[in-house]
């Protein structure tokens, strides 16, 4: 049975499971910030079927143009990088001058934390299902 890494479930909240992907949002919310999970055993992209790596570009391809759209995100980050946590799972990351972290990488920085409202989570899961 699938199951999501126990140190991506400690940092995120689950959103929706959508084509064999599980969508989870990064708990800090001062950065837009998703990991795609998808339900396989490979830990790299590119040993992903092709029809399965085309839907993982669609995906983020539809999260990159929603954090663009609901937080006026002028950057996305991509990234596979997998060193702490071998688990397939792939961040997009809105970034934006002045950002919290801003012009400064995301993973292992201090930048401010914010909670995600529960209703702000809530509408993110209705807008990408």
């Amino acid at each position: 049975m699938f199951e999501i890494n126990k140190q991506l479930q400690k940092d995120t909240h689950y959103l929706i499971k959508k084509d064999g992907f599980h969508l989870l949002l990064h708990k800090n919310a001062s950065i837009p910030w998703v990991i795609i999970v998808p339900e396989t055993d490979v830990i790299e992209v590119f040993d992903l079927p092709q029809s399965q790596r085309q839907d993982l570009n669609d995906l983020t391809k539809q999260i990159s143009t929603y954090f663009q759209k609901i937080f006026s995100i002028t950057k996305i980050n991509v990234a596979a990088i997998g060193n702490v946590v071998s688990q397939l799972h792939i961040h997009v990351i809105g970034r934006k001058k002045g950002d919290a972290c801003w012009p400064d990488v995301v993973w292992g920085n201090e930048c401010s934390f914010v909670e995600w409202q529960t209703e702000t989570i809530k509408q993110i899961r209705v807008d990408f299902a």
